[in-house]
């Protein structure tokens, strides 16, 4: 990500990680949901609110050929 990309994720980032706080998360479930936000921002190297359907279809495609299935939803969740 560019310099400008990259403040805006980080904006974005803790932006989420309050929201999920003041949801009530518990701290491994805010650990696991930014986690998803940071590996699914490294895969396209973009933020991902700016990702289409098909960029996000593609992306789980190939995280369930990668990782567990658990990964699998605990990253769907973190990014809904």
């Amino acid at each position: 990500m560019n310099p400008t990309e990259t403040k805006r994720f980080n904006k974005l980032y803790q932006h989420h990680l309050r929201m999920l706080k003041l949801q009530g998360k518990a701290q491994k479930t805010i650990d696991a949901y930014a986690r998803a936000v940071r590996r699914i921002s490294a895969y396209f190297d973009c933020c991902p609110d700016q990702l289409t359907l098909e960029q996000r279809e593609h992306y789980f495609s190939a995280l369930v050929a990668s990782h567990s299935w658990s990964t699998v939803k605990v990253d769907r969740n973190g990014l809904i």
